[in-house]
């Protein structure tokens, strides 16, 4: 990723929705190092925040909904969220909480693009997200799996403004030309099942050797460590509760 600190409009932050708060401190501590804290306010509902050193970098939280899938979530910084609802909107995309205030910290929304691909979105007060970015262990990079291509390119141009990197296998999504995530087109690999969503991946020292650490953790390598051509080398990752999600080697450039 092209940057290193939230702006407007590129992602800012993700979070692990869990079943099992305990087991997901210590499998992603073990994996990333990651120090926790658990805010200890009733109304923030277990809301635990991840650190290396002082740098917040991800968070974890309870299932706040039956429906609500174990998973990692992306979020993406916006000046206005009441704003950025409407552009969602008008875009085809489905608003589906929010936009709503987090305590003292900030304005959220989550929303579907057109295909069902849900994501979230943040407006900054006290919060304004990672305060690290492509070192081991905080989020390097993100990407959306989807069926509609074309359709996501239309959607997220339109609400967010990114620019568009396209070669013959793959989309890079940037701010300005700073790069910070890309595209996968779903095919007959992935099982009817499995919706379009947003991966993120976290940046690592070695990619081999988390990729067996999350297996020793009780963790699945849903694809072996790849070395993309001309790219970084990465692997996908499945937690023992069922969140996927990507790690690639520190240093390297998508």
């Amino acid at each position: 990723m092209k940057l290193d600190k939230p702006v407007a409009g590129g992602p800012c932050w993700t979070e692990l929705g869990t079943r099992d708060m305990a087991a997901a401190k210590e499998f992603y501590a073990e994996l990333f190092g990651w120090r926790n804290e658990t805010d200890p306010r009733q109304e923030a509902g277990g809301y635990t925040v991840a650190h290396l050193g002082d740098a917040a970098v991800a968070a974890l939280t309870p299932l706040y909904q039956e429906s609500q899938p174990v998973a990692w979530n992306v979020s993406f910084a916006v000046a206005d969220a009441d704003a950025a609802a409407q552009q969602v909107t008008a875009a085809g995309g489905t608003v589906l909480v929010g936009p709503m205030d987090v305590l003292d910290v900030g304005r959220f929304i989550v929303a579907l693009d057109p295909a069902g691909a849900a994501f979230q979105m943040w407006q900054a007060r006290a919060f304004p997200g990672a305060g690290l970015f492509n070192a081991p262990g905080s989020l390097g990079w993100v990407e959306l799996l989807t069926r509609a291509p074309e359709r996501a390119t239309s959607f997220y141009t339109a609400v967010f403004g990114w620019s568009v990197n396209a070669s013959e296998h793959y989309t890079q999504w940037g701010i300005d030309g700073a790069d910070f995530g890309g595209m996968v087109r779903m095919d007959d690999k992935f099982p009817p099942e499995v919706p379009p969503h947003w991966l993120p991946h976290f940046a690592v020292a070695d990619v081999d050797a988390t990729a067996a650490e999350a297996t020793e953790a009780g963790g699945t390598v849903l694809m072996e460590p790849t070395s993309v051509p001309a790219g970084p080398r990465i692997a996908v990752l499945r937690d023992p509760q069922g969140a996927v999600f990507g790690v690639y080697r520190a240093g390297d450039e998508h």
